[in-house]
C-alpha cells in the first residue's frame, strides 16, 4: 500500500503540542517548521540551545527550544523535570534526533555513544514523558528508523552496551537504527495491551541530504555518500514527508514502516511490512528489558520483567 501525500494534505495542527527531538538541523528542522506552520505548537529539543534558537529565529509560528542531550541519561531526567516543572503536556514525540560516530566513544553512564543517543536516550525520554501525552488529543510516538536493516546485517544481541566486543561506524548506525524499530514496535504492542491511547508508529526518511552526511571521513564513507546520493539522496523537505505523515495523518498505520520505497521518483508515502529481524517480538522484548536495566526507566512504574512475563506495560 502507498499513497500520494505532501505537505499541503497535513491535517490542521492548531491546538496540538509536538516535540520533536534534534530539531535544529536536518529532519527535525524541516519538520518543526512544517508543523508550526500548520498551527502546532512545536517544542524543539535540542542538545546546543544557541544552535537551537539561531534555528528557530528563521521559522515564524509557536517554537519553543528546550535543552536535552540524549547522551546523557541524567540530561533526559532533567528535561523532563523542566517539563513537569512547567506543566507542559504534549500530543506527539518525535524521536527524530540521531549520531553517527567515527570512533567508539561513551557516554557518562558507559555506554557506546551512538546506541545510547540513537536508542537508549529516546527510550528513556519515551518512558519519563508518558504521562504527559493528552489523552484526547490523538497522542503519537513517532520513531524514525532507517530500511538499511533490511539490507545490512548486524549483531542483535544488544547486550554490549559499551562496544568492548568491536565498533564499526556504519554498522553501529544500523544497529542504533534497528533498535528503534524494534522499540517502537514493542512499544505500540504494550500501549495497546495497556489500553492506552497513545499509538506508536514508524517511519523512515530513506536516503537524506542532511548534516550528518558531513561526518563521512575516511575516503571509502565518501565515496559511499557521494554515490549513494546520487542514486539515492532525497532533498530533505521531501524526506521529512514520511516523518510528518506518521506525526498527524489519520491514515497512517501501527506496524509498518511509513516511509519511500528506494526509487526517488517515487514520492509516494509506502506502508511497507516489517520484515526479520524487526519483526521479530522475543528480541524486541530482549531489547526492552535491556533498555530498562540500562536507562532505569521502568514504563508506568513497572518492574524489570523476567524472561517470558506477559504482563509488559
Amino acid at each position: 500500500m502507498a499513497l500520494s501525500w505532501n505537505y499541503d494534505d497535513m491535517p490542521d495542527q492548531t491546538g496540538r503540542t509536538v516535540l520533536i527531538t534534534g530539531a535544529s538541523s536536518g529532519l527535525g528542522l524541516v519538520l518543526a517548521d512544517r508543523l508550526a506552520r500548520r498551527g502546532a505548537s512545536v517544542i524543539m529539543a535540542v542538545r546546543d540551545v544557541a544552535k537551537g534558537e539561531r534555528a528557530r529565529a528563521g521559522l515564524t509560528g509557536d517554537l519553543e527550544v528546550r535543552q536535552v542531550d540524549l547522551a546523557d541519561l541524567d540530561s533526559v531526567r532533567s528535561f523532563v523535570e523542566g517539563m513537569r516543572a512547567d506543566r507542559r503536556r504534549i500530543d506527539v514525540l518525535v524521536n527524530n534526533a540521531g549520531i553517527g560516530g567515527q570512533t567508539r566513544e561513551l557516554t557518562r553512564q558507559g555506554h557506546e555513544s551512538v546506541f545510547a543517543t540513537n536508542h537508549l536516550g529516546a527510550f528513556a525520554l519515551t518512558g519519563l514523558l508518558l504521562d504527559l501525552f493528552r489523552p484526547d488529543h490523538d497522542p503519537r510516538v513517532v520513531a524514525v528508523g532507517s530500511n538499511l536493516y533490511r539490507r545490512i546485517k548486524v549483531r542483535t544481541d544488544f547486550e554490549d552496551l559499551s562496544a568492548e566486543g568491536g565498533f564499526s561506524p556504519g554498522t553501529a548506525y544500523v544497529r542504533s537504527k534497528l533498535a528503534n524499530i524494534l522499540f517502537g514496535a514493542e512499544l505500540d504492542r504494550r500501549l495497546r495491551r495497556a489500553g492506552s491511547p497513545v499509538r506508536s508508529f514508524l517511519s523512515h526518511p530513506g536516503m537524506a541530504s542532511t548534516p550528518m552526511h558531513d561526518s563521512a571521513r575516511t575516503v571509502a564513507q565518501r565515496a559511499m555518500v557521494t554515490i549513494g546520493g546520487a542514486l539515492f539522496s532525497r532533498p530533505v523537505e521531501q524526506a521529512a514527508l514520511p516523518l510528518a505523515f506518521a506525526a498527524t495523518d489519520p491514515a497512517a498505520r501501527t506496524g509498518v514502516f511509513l516511509g519511500f520505497a528506494p526509487r526517488k521518483k517515487d514520492i509516494r508515502v509506502h506502508f511497507d511490512a516489517l520484515v526479520p529481524p524487526a519483526d521479530d517480538l522475543a528480541l524486541a522484548a530482549r531489547l526492552w528489558r535491556i533498555s530498562e536495566e540500562a536507562t532505569g526507566v521502568r514504563y508506568l512504574g513497572d518492574p524489570v520483567l523476567a524472561e517470558g512475563d506477559d504482563q509488559r506495560l
